[in-house]
């Protein structure tokens, strides 16, 4: 099968066509085209709740079947299923219910965004469930999901969450830094002790400044941390974006949805990780305190944003696809447009919306 378009690489735009055999990329090709429409690789979201009304934080695999299926006709052929704070038997029967999904190849891998947060950083995690890290319970799921448990977010400043990090490590699970309020030397002994991930950096983190960097530079700074972005102009102004997507330059800045149910849905009122959430105009928030709480963003709409914010076209593709599927293990197999990888893309017509997606060498929208 060929495709004429522009075709957008990890080291720039090829003129052209792609040639798609079986369910990979059999070659990238110049010449002329009569369409300038745009090639681009499949987006990889290595934080994600859920959407289309739909969300993978109650551990529902047919809830979770629908959400990635939403995404996936926005651009997002590989996914995390994201899970809030919450208590462990609810980690343990989503480890369970999701690790069939991620056999199956509809999830990439299980994330639990907590529940070993800051109760001062929590932003629209439930307090109630926060706790130490333990890793006689990260054992146990490590165990339990056989190889689905790809990441967990941890805040450094809690007692145990270095062991944490190394146990994690060890069994090949991304340690993130995130919703915390540690110190500058706190999160870079995080990062020593095997921390590799910044989740949604900014935000549900203790603020930079110049006396006290706190996280921010320190995961900013780290030549082996990806930095994760949610381009949506809530949680960060694209001045922020685009800065700090310069300090760590493409290949550590992995642009993120958060999502939540909300994403593709009216506005309204909705439920994340028990808490009740009021999205208007598309900005969610908890009802009762304003925090933010996730967010409605598709990752076609991440890709819009940030090169609306100033950042080139293949860097966007490249923190939209290509990093975060090497930060999250997959990047000699998806995340890029070259050939003998996986035939994972979306086409995209001139404004950057999606007309096509393919995954594995079939048209899936």
């Amino acid at each position: 099968m060929r495709i004429d378009g522009r075709v957008v690489t990890p080291t720039g735009v090829v003129t052209g066509s792609i040639e798609v055999a079986g369910t990979r990329i059999g070659s990238v090709t110049p010449g002329d085209v009569a369409d300038p429409q745009w090639i681009v690789p499949g987006f990889v979201d290595m934080h994600n709740h859920g959407g289309g009304g739909d969300t993978f934080t109650t551990g529902d695999p047919d809830a979770a079947l629908r959400a990635a299926a939403f995404h996936l006709r926005h651009g997002t052929t590989t996914l995390f299923a994201s899970l809030v704070s919450s208590p462990f038997p609810l980690m343990r029967s989503a480890t369970a219910a999701f690790a069939p999904l991620v056999d199956a190849g509809v999830l990439a891998g299980i994330h639990f965004e907590g529940p070993y947060l800051s109760t001062v950083r929590c932003g629209a995690q439930n307090p109630s469930f926060l706790r130490d890290p333990s890793s006689t319970e990260l054992g146990e799921l490590i165990t339990l999901g056989g190889g689905a448990v790809r990441m967990v977010t941890v805040a450094p400043e809690r007692p145990g969450a270095l062991d944490a990090i190394r146990l994690l490590a060890s069994h090949g699970v991304i340690a993130a830094v995130g919703h915390t309020d540690a110190s500058y030397d706190e999160t870079l002994a995080a990062i020593d002790a095997g921390a590799s991930v910044g989740t949604h950096v900014f935000n549900g983190m203790r603020p930079p400044h110049h006396r006290e960097p706190g996280p921010v530079f320190a995961l900013l700074g780290a030549a082996s941390v990806v930095c994760e972005f949610v381009a949506d102009g809530v949680h960060l102004h694209d001045g922020t974006l685009s800065f700090a997507a310069t300090v760590t330059g493409a290949d550590r800045a992995a642009l993120v949805t958060d999502a939540m149910a909300a994403a593709g849905m009216p506005d309204g009122a909705y439920d994340l990780g028990g808490q009740e959430v009021t999205v208007s105009d598309r900005v969610a928030r908890l009802t009762h305190d304003g925090a933010i709480a996730g967010s409605t963003l598709t990752m076609d709409a991440a890709v819009r944003r940030a090169v609306g914010a100033g950042i080139p076209i293949v860097d966007a593709c490249r923190m939209a696809a290509t990093t975060p599927a090497r930060a999250i293990g997959l990047g000699e197999t998806v995340g890029s447009l070259q050939p003998g990888w996986r035939a994972d893309l979306a086409i995209l017509d001139a404004d950057l919306r999606v007309v096509r997606v393919m995954r594995a060498g079939s048209w899936v929208s």
